[in-house]
Formats: C-alpha cells, structure tokens, sequence
C-alpha cells in the first residue's frame, strides 16, 4: 500500500504538535511544514519532528499530488480560507479548532465540500486524543448506562498569558470562548447522546480576570438540548499554577440506568496520570485506568481519506458543531435566543 503522505500548515497554536504525531502514530508520514512567519510553537515542532523539512512555499505543498491531507494551526480567523484553498487544490482537511469562527465561513466550508467532494475535519481533541474517551464510547454503545440524557462537559485551561501572541486575546480574531473551546464540548454532547442535531438554550461570556485585556473572554456558560436530552458547558482560564497539567478537565455522562466521569487529565490529589474513568451501572461500581486504550480518530481519518468515508466523524455533524458554538457566543453576546 502506498505510503500516506500529509503536511502541516500554520504553526500558531501548538495543538499541531498532538495532531502531527496522531497521524504519524497512525503510520501516516509527515512530508513537511510551512507557516507564516516565526510564530512562537515552530521552535517546539521542529524539535519534535526535526527530519520534516521547512517548505518557504505555500503552493509547493498543495501542489504535491503524493500529499493526501493537511493539517491547519494558523491564527483562527485563517483558518477557513486556508481550508478552502486546499480543498480547492486537491487536499483533505484536518484543522485545529475552532475550524472557523463566523457562520459565512461555515457557509463557504459546506459550499466548497459539496463542490470539491473533499474531507474537512475538526481536531476536537478532548474527545479524539483522550483514550478515556475511547473507553467511555465503546461502555455508552454497549449500554452499559443506558440512554444518555445528560452531559455535563467542564473545560477549565491555563491561561500562561505571556507566552500568547496579540490575536489570543481579541475574539475578532480567535472567536471567543465559546466559538473556541466550549465546541469540543458541544461535540461530546452530540457524540454522547446519539444525536445529530441541538439547541442552544442558554448562552454566557464574561471577563472576570483580564482587564488589561477587554477584547479577551476568560469564562463561558451554555446549556443545550435535543430532543429529551440536555447538556451543560462550562469553560474558563482560570486554571491556578499549582496543577500539574495544563486543566482538570472533565465530562460526565448520565444515563437512564447508570453514570460515567470521566477525569481526563489529572486526578486531583488522587491517582497518578491521566485518563481516570469512574462507571456506576446496575452491576458495576469501579474506576478503569484509560490510558492504555486507543485513538481511532487518526486511524479512522486515513481511511475515510482513502474509502471516501466519514467514520472518524460525520462531515455534517463537523459543521453543525461549528454552527452552535458561533450560535452560542452570538446569544452569549446579544442575549436573545
């Protein structure tokens, strides 16, 4: 079988370090590089992966015929277009969240999708790079809570403010809160719950924390609801200095016969590593160490590309997610719903 070739474009935020090595794990190879500039993560990613070579040429990359797919981390508000142009040329897509940050994008995505027949994937990674998550899926489809009816998905991250650029804290160019991070939740709660579709019934965004920085958002809330089921988001950058890790992020599930937490991260205080999963069902009363299990999300990716399919996640669910999160910070902002 040939070997699966793919690039990384835009060096911006280091989410494109988990996203490289997925696809390499995956058996993927990594062809080579271009970014804007000297952002500040190109110095981690050409530590990571010193044999890729730097490309000073955009076109030499989307004009390979032996690249399959990209993969996109340049500032959020570029992202949209930079995807369309590569679609445009030939290439599949998997980009950092928030995939894009105003519902024209969106628009323009889908349009080029249909016309391009190309895959455009967002790295949700608190769902795809989280093996607890893995083992939380396979418990939730085998019924072992029964019918999820609710989610509640916290997000909690460290700010490190002087080691972000300019564009991090105005939501012109980032998106805002809930664009960007509470997406991920969305996703889990769509993922979760078997639905394809939601509503967004409540919406918030506040600076608590950052008065030196008034066009940033540093707490979000929202709540959202398909059919019977609900969902609650929390996000912020509050996380203090003294955890280890960058957030104590968290998701719990309950079902009509049981529940799930998952700790994805950090165990505050409690066991080592990351990954902890605590189920109670009808029959079951545990904790399950995660961190052993798999990331199909990358393997899955490199067939779809290969099949034409969207195992790794629906194309139509990648934009539906996109689509309420920019709903939610438009209510957040405007409050009407």
């Amino acid at each position: 079988m040939t070997t699966f070739r793919f690039a990384a474009l835009g060096m911006d935020h280091r989410h494109i370090y988990g996203m490289s090595q997925g696809m390499i794990d995956a058996g993927a190879q990594l062809a080579g590089w271009w970014t804007e500039g000297e952002p500040q993560p190109a110095a981690g990613f050409i530590k990571r992966f010193p044999d890729a070579p730097r490309h000073d040429d955009l076109d030499a990359i989307l004009d390979d015929p032996g690249i399959a797919l990209v993969l996109i981390a340049c500032r959020p508000d570029k992202r949209a277009d930079l995807a369309i142009k590569a679609m445009h040329a030939g290439k599949d897509v998997m980009v950092d969240k928030p995939g894009c940050i105003t519902l024209d994008e969106v628009k323009r995505l889908r349009e080029t999708v249909r016309e391009t027949g190309r895959i455009w994937s967002v790295n949700f990674s608190e769902r795809f790079e989280v093996p607890a998550v893995t083992v939380a899926t396979e418990l939730v489809r085998s019924g072992a809570i029964g019918e999820v009816v609710h989610t509640t998905g916290l997000g909690p991250h460290r700010l490190n403010a002087p080691t972000r650029p300019d564009w991090f804290f105005d939501a012109a160019t980032y998106g805002g809160i809930l664009t960007d991070i509470a997406s991920h939740q969305i996703e889990q709660f769509l993922h979760f719950t078997g639905k394809e579709d939601a509503e967004i019934t409540m919406a918030t965004v506040a600076n608590h924390a950052n008065p030196d920085h008034s066009k940033f958002e540093d707490f979000g809330t929202l709540t959202l609801r398909a059919d019977a089921a609900q969902g609650f988001v929390r996000v912020d950058w509050y996380t203090a200095d003294a955890l280890p890790n960058w957030g104590d992020g968290r998701l719990f599930l309950t079902g009509t016969e049981g529940t799930i937490e998952l700790r994805k991260y950090v165990d505050v205080d409690g066991r080592a590593g990351a990954n902890h999963l605590f189920l109670v069902s009808k029959d079951r009363c545990e904790y399950i160490d995660c961190s052993d299990a798999g990331l199909p999300y990358f393997t899955d990716l490199v067939n779809d590309i290969r099949n034409r399919t969207h195992t790794a996640c629906p194309q139509e669910r990648t934009f539906r997610v996109c689509e309420l999160a920019i709903e939610a910070q438009r209510i957040a902002l405007e409050g009407e719903i």
